[in-house]
């Protein structure tokens, strides 16, 4: 038997998910804590293993329930600009807040 799976967007990104999945996604505006209920409804397309169904460009009715597991920032990454012989170095660093959910059901 087929494991049934749904694409959603979210944050810009397209993701593959299905029941029981834990995927790190970007922030989502709102006052969201751990253990809420977040609901997705861009839903692009589900497959149950029998039957596909593909949004245009989402799906009327569609909706991925997920539990956020943890909120937190990723590691730093490090932008450095530098040129030779004008005395121009510029260092900056970036966290990038994350999500990460665990998918309940797609409903």
């Amino acid at each position: 038997m087929e494991k049934e799976f749904a694409i959603i967007e979210t944050g810009g990104k397209q993701y593959m998910v299905s029941a029981g999945d834990t995927v790190k996604i970007e922030k989502i505006l709102g006052d969201f804590s751990e253990g809420d209920t977040v609901t997705f409804d861009k839903v692009l397309m589900v497959d149950n293993g029998s039957d596909t169904t593909i949004g245009e460009p989402y799906i009327k009715g569609a909706k991925v329930s997920a539990t956020v597991q943890k909120i937190g920032r990723a590691k730093k990454v490090v932008v450095i600009k530098y040129k030779a012989k004008s005395n121009y170095f510029k260092k900056r660093g970036h966290r990038q807040p994350f999500f990460e959910v665990k998918i309940d059901k797609l409903v």
